[in-house]
């Protein structure tokens, strides 16, 4: 499952820079993930850097949209092609 930020958000902008897939964008006041692009940090960290960097807790997993461990690494291989993953 992507990754959302829910209203908890407090514009600090930490987790846009955390990302390794480049999935987190402002949006008016609030942070927005985008789901094509996030794959959990899988195939780049062991953690979501998004939920280790928030002071809020903001970001949590989407309930509406449930992918697996492969189809979260096939994202990855996706967005980082040539590149060899360091966590799954």
């Amino acid at each position: 499952m992507p990754y959302k930020i829910s209203d908890d958000c407090i514009s600090c902008g930490a987790c846009e820079s955390e990302c390794p897939n480049k999935a987190i964008k402002e949006n008016r006041d609030i942070y927005e993930v985008d789901p094509a692009r996030c794959s959990e940090c899988v195939g780049s960290f062991t953690k979501p850097q998004c939920i280790e960097i928030c002071p809020v807790s903001a970001p949590s997993l989407d309930a509406d949209c449930h992918e697996s461990c492969e189809q979260l690494l096939a994202k990855w291989q996706q967005l980082h092609p040539g590149e060899t993953p360091k966590a799954i």
